[in-house]
């Protein structure tokens, strides 16, 4: 079967930047639901348009394209004291963003004294990427699937 909308697609993939550096790698495969329902990144389901099993994708992803442009206004300061005592670089929380909306994942980059630098962005956003994946199955979508738009099961999401 080949790889059209309305098909679960099971991946596993690699990302590195654009000097070779190892980002991140599946550790087992993952499944999205192609055909438009932004499950994945626009040109990597773009490439994998007609895939079939065991077929490769490799693309270079600009930052627009992967995981977003740097966004300066979700870098903030704050103060010291919001925050736990043993609280350390590269730890992470949720938190809402200034303008109310959704809330999202923070990591802290930096600690004064008396502030500590938090960011929303995504670790890779602004960084181009290379993007490398393999096809390793493909199914019909179930109904239930298509209505909720993603992927059910062993590699995609599970409802209870």
């Amino acid at each position: 079967m080949n790889i059209g909308k309305d098909t679960v697609v099971t991946i596993t993939y690699v990302v590195r930047d654009m000097e070779g550096k190892l980002l991140e790698e599946s550790e087992d495969p993952v499944s999205y639901l192609h055909g438009g329902y932004d499950n994945i990144f626009p040109l990597v389901e773009q490439a994998l348009e007609g895939k079939a099993v065991g077929d490769d994708v490799e693309l270079k992803l600009q930052p627009a394209d992967a995981f977003g442009e740097l966004d300066e206004e979700l870098v903030r300061l704050e103060p010291r004291d919001s925050f736990p005592a043993d609280m350390e670089v590269g730890m992470q929380f949720v938190g809402s963003p200034l303008d109310g909306g959704e809330e999202m994942l923070y990591t802290v980059t930096d600690i004064a004294d008396d502030k500590v630098v938090v960011d929303g962005n995504h670790p890779y956003a602004g960084h181009a990427v290379h993007f490398l994946c393999t096809v390793t199955e493909v199914r019909a979508a179930t109904a239930d699937e298509v209505s909720h738009r993603h992927a059910h099961g062993a590699h995609g999401h599970v409802h209870h």
